[in-house]
Formats: structure tokens, C-alpha cells, sequence
């Protein structure tokens, strides 16, 4: 039993760890406080069980083939946490891991099995806290009579509620670790440069950092066609008429139609989601690139790092494998080569020929390149790699430090045919190879000796880096360019997408602007 400051919880004992699920760090987002900023929680008489994780937030049904359906309780206490501790002793005083789910900012669960941390905790000897935030209309919709990035404010509550309470789950406040993929990565990215996340934590992981961010216009307008798909205005008064668990479906239309906003949402409108943290100048001052080149975020330490072959798990989904044709490959040049505006701190609009000066690019630089290979590393760079990298040099250039690394190991599944691709390192990570992701990437395939070998590496890097600051190789710097390779034989390289960095070197990541 440990005392929170809204009341006593009761945890259990599980593989020499004490386990606590659906701890509430906030009231239910329904009612009056829909669409509101987290409120406290309200405090509770006698003991709370706590053995079962709480409800999943309303999601889509998934994208492109993969399910969102999540085997959870039902219920609006979503915003919730969970903790792993070796044990709760308040003078333990160990380190604190605080896992970010990714999930295009639209799905996710940190209840879901491939997310259980008891590896992480036991191997690092540290408590590791996971959390649940709002998704898509409900966290990240820019809606009229409503706080824009209401995912990234749970966020914060929760980790205000980690330092108000996380010592008497035998935690240390002041050597938190925030981690996160995917979605969560640019969670992490955003809350480097949020003012009211500053002190919540030192040190911060961004596995595969996303590239969209929205302007408040761009973000205003999508909100207003998602709204339009279930017959409303884009305001909080107008949605909260919906049923929290009907509103998802009211994105899920519009996905199936974004390619027809490519005039107004630009390369937005060619992704897997109408959602991402919006750039409001209020919550989130400036982009998170431009934020930490001017030392936002000069005081933590950070790692930041990709796969190599981002791209190809969506173009698995996709059916897409095997299959791209010169014409799809063009087309795919000229909507996210580095020529085209992906984000413009000016906001201005593409040129004339900038596309067609997208795929000249690429096609020079990589001259013996396949149409498959073409569209793969165009769509790679230009959404998880180079935004990942620009991150680290943003760093550096703002006075911190970065260590950049890459996966480079292939999934075993399938023949190795998905490459290291988007979120292989979560089952690597948390060793959950036969959970939610890891049961494709590793379908019909027993976790080698190698795998776990790698596995293991992850999880001593990143808690040695929760630990000390240092997760076993050098810092960042723009003249040597250190990178750690996680594959089967690891080494230290300069950043191994040289090509890739130069075609991008003087290209300005930040808000999405609205075209149209």
C-alpha cells in the first residue's frame, strides 16, 4: 500500500517488482470537463485497488489494416498511470522512466500488453511510469471554447503528478526520464518546447521524432472539416453533444478523404493522420526545432534516434511492398522532397517547380536507386529520419546535448522483408515480442539470441542513460557526427544517411502551414 496525495493505493507483487495500474491523475475528461484542461483529481476515502489498468481514451478503429480495437475495461477514467517499482520505499530514491505511447496522436493505450514495463524496470533497477492521454478530436482537434493540445496537457499533469507522488513509490522527483515513440516522440519533442513543462524532467528519449507539426491555421481548418463529417461546428459546445466514443468516427471519414484537401493541408493531406501538436504561440510557443536551437531545452539531456527503414512498415500496411511504380515514386518526390515546403517558419506557399526540384534531388543524389527505394527513403527522411536528426542538431546548436543512435537490425518476421522499420524498437525495448506490434514484426518467430541480445542492449543503454546521463556513446557534434548502429554486431559511426543529411541540410522543420 503506498499513500498518494489524493488518497492510499494497494499494488501487488509481480516478478520481484510491486505493480500499480489505473492510478487516476486527473478527473474524467466528460461532463463539464470535456474538452477542458486536466483537472486535479478529486481525493478518495480508504484504499484504492489498483491491479487493473484503466480505460483506453476513445480512438479510431486503426489505420490502413492495423486495428485500434484495444481489450481494455470500459469506463472515462482514462486519464490514468502505471508503475513498476522495485520497491516502494520512500527512501529508495531511484531513477524514473515515463513512457509516452505513440499512435499517430490518434491511437494508443498505455494498458496495452506490448507496453508492459517490467523488464525495463527490473533490468534498470528503476520505477517506470506509463500514462494515458486524450487522442484525436478529444486531445489534439484546434476547436473554438477549448485549450488546443490537450493530449500534451494531460501529458503534464501527469508528469506534475509523477513529481508530487513518485517518491513514495520509492522514486527520485528529480531524475525523471521521459521516453516515447512514434507520436510519443514528437509528445516528447513539443514538451521540450512547452514553458509549462519546463522542470518536469532532465533527461528526455525521442525514439523516431515525426516530421508534421500544425500551424493554428492549418490546425483550425482540418478541425473544421472533421467537424463538418459529423454535421457540427468546430467548437467544444457543438462536439460535447457527441458521444466521446462516437466522435472518432467523424476522423476515421474524413482519413478515408484527406488526398482531397492537398490544395488547402499540403503534405498533410498524403499522411496517416488529421492530428499532430499544433503550434498556438500561446501552449506551444515555436516549433520544437526552432525552440531548441534557441536553447529551450538547453538543460536536458537528450537521446534522439530512428530506424533505417522507417517507411516500410506503412508500406506493408499499404499493401504497398514490391509494388511502387516510377509514377508512384515521382509523385511521392515531388509531395515530400526536401523542395517542397513540409513547414515554413514564414509560412509561405511552394514556388513554381519546387516539387519537380523535390525529385530532381533525390534522383541525383541517388542515381542507381529503384522507384521501390526512391519512394521508401523520400517518405523515411522526410518523416521520421531528418526530423529526428534536425532535432539533435537543433540541440547541440542551442547550447545542449543530444546522442543520436539508429536501429539498423531487421525484423526477423517475414523473411527480414520489413527491414528495421517504424516501431521495431518498441517490442526490442520492452521485450514484448509476442504483443501488439511485435506479433507481426516477429510473426511465427521465437525471440532469438540475437534478438534478445539487442533487446538487452536497448534496455541497458536507456536505463544507464535514466541512470547517469550517459548511454554508452559520445554526444553529438556537427564535425564527427557520432551515431550508435544497434544491430546484430553494434558500432559507432558518423550519421550514417550522409547523402540523405545534405539534401535536407537547409531545410527549416516546423509548423505546417494552411495553403489554401
Amino acid at each position: 500500500m503506498v499513500r498518494t496525495r489524493a488518497g492510499a493505493v494497494r499494488g501487488r507483487r509481480e516478478d520481484g517488482l510491486v505493480v500499480f495500474r489505473g492510478i487516476p491523475f486527473a478527473e474524467p475528461p466528460v461532463g463539464d470537463a470535456r474538452f477542458a484542461a486536466p483537472r486535479p483529481v478529486a481525493a478518495w476515502d480508504g484504499t484504492r485497488d489498483a491491479f487493473a489498468f484503466g480505460p483506453p481514451p476513445p480512438q479510431e478503429s486503426g489505420f490502413q489494416g492495423r486495428t485500434g480495437v484495444i481489450d481494455g475495461p470500459m469506463g472515462d477514467d482514462w486519464l490514468t498511470v502505471n508503475i513498476w517499482t522495485p520497491d516502494p520505499d520512500p527512501a529508495a530514491r531511484r531513477p524514473v522512466m515515463v513512457w509516452i505511447y505513440g499512435g499517430a496522436y490518434k491511437l494508443g493505450h498505455s494498458g496495452s500488453p506490448g507496453y508492459d514495463a517490467r523488464r525495463i524496470a527490473r533490468d534498470g533497477d528503476l520505477i517506470v511510469v506509463t500514462l494515458n492521454y486524450r487522442l484525436g478530436v478529444e486531445g489534439f482537434a484546434r476547436i473554438d471554447g477549448a485549450p488546443a493540445n490537450r493530449g500534451l496537457l494531460d501529458q503534464i499533469a501527469a508528469l506534475e503528478w509523477v513529481r508530487e507522488n513518485i517518491a513514495a513509490f520509492g522514486g527520485d522527483p528529480g531524475r525523471v526520464t521521459v521516453f516515447g515513440e512514434s507520436a510519443g516522440a514528437g509528445s516528447i519533442a513539443a514538451l521540450l518546447a512547452m514553458p509549462s513543462a519546463a522542470g518536469l524532467f532532465g533527461r528526455a528519449i525521442a525514439q523516431s521524432v515525426p516530421g508534421p507539426f500544425f500551424s493554428d491555421e492549418l490546425a483550425r481548418d482540418i478541425a473544421a472539416a472533421i467537424a463538418a463529417e459529423a454535421g457540427l461546428r468546430p467548437t467544444a459546445a457543438d462536439l460535447s453533444t457527441v458521444d466521446p466514443r462516437q466522435l472518432p468516427a467523424a476522423g476515421e471519414t474524413l482519413g478515408a478523404k484527406m488526398r482531397t484537401f492537398e490544395n488547402r493541408w499540403g503534405t498533410v493531406a498524403h499522411t496517416l493522420t488529421a492530428f499532430s501538436p499544433v503550434v498556438d504561440g500561446e501552449l506551444l510557443p515555436s516549433d520544437p526545432w526552432q525552440a531548441l536551437a534557441a536553447g529551450a531545452a538547453r538543460d536536458v539531456e537528450l537521446i534522439v534516434g530512428h530506424t533505417r527503414d522507417e517507411y516500410r512498415l506503412f508500406a506493408a500496411l499499404g499493401g504497398g511492398l514490391g509494388t511502387i511504380t516510377d509514377e508512384q515514386a515521382t509523385a511521392a518526390l515531388r509531395t515530400f522532397g526536401p523542395a517542397a515546403v513540409l513547414g515554413s517558419r514564414s509560412g509561405s506557399e511552394p514556388g513554381p517547380g519546387s516539387g519537380a526540384d523535390g525529385e530532381r534531388a533525390y534522383r541525383t543524389a541517388f542515381p542507381d536507386a529503384s522507384p521501390e527505394e526512391l519512394h521508401e527513403w523520400v517518405h523515411s527522411d522526410a518523416l521520421f529520419r531528418m526530423p529526428s536528426l534536425r532535432l539533435a542538431e537543433a540541440q547541440t546548436a542551442g547550447g545542449g546535448r543530444a546522442h543520436v543512435y539508429e536501429l539498423a537490425w531487421a525484423a526477423p518476421a517475414y523473411g527480414g522483408a520489413l527491414g528495421a522499420c517504424h516501431g521495431l524498437d518498441v517490442p526490442l525495448l520492452f521485450g514484448t515480442y509476442g504483443a501488439d506490434l511485435g506479433l507481426m514484426l516477429f510473426a511465427g518467430v521465437e525471440s532469438s539470441l540475437e534478438a534478445e541480445a539487442l533487446s538487452s542492449r536497448f534496455r541497458t543503454a536507456w536505463t544507464a542513460f535514466a541512470t547517469t546521463g550517459d548511454p554508452g556513446w559520445p554526444a553529438y557534434d556537427i564535425e564527427r557526427r557520432p551515431t550508435q548502429v544497434f544491430d546484430t554486431d553494434s558500432a559507432v559511426t558518423p550519421y550514417p544517411h550522409e547523402t540523405s543529411r545534405r539534401l535536407w541540410e537547409h531545410h527549416a522543420f516546423g509548423a505546417l502551414p494552411l495553403m489554401g
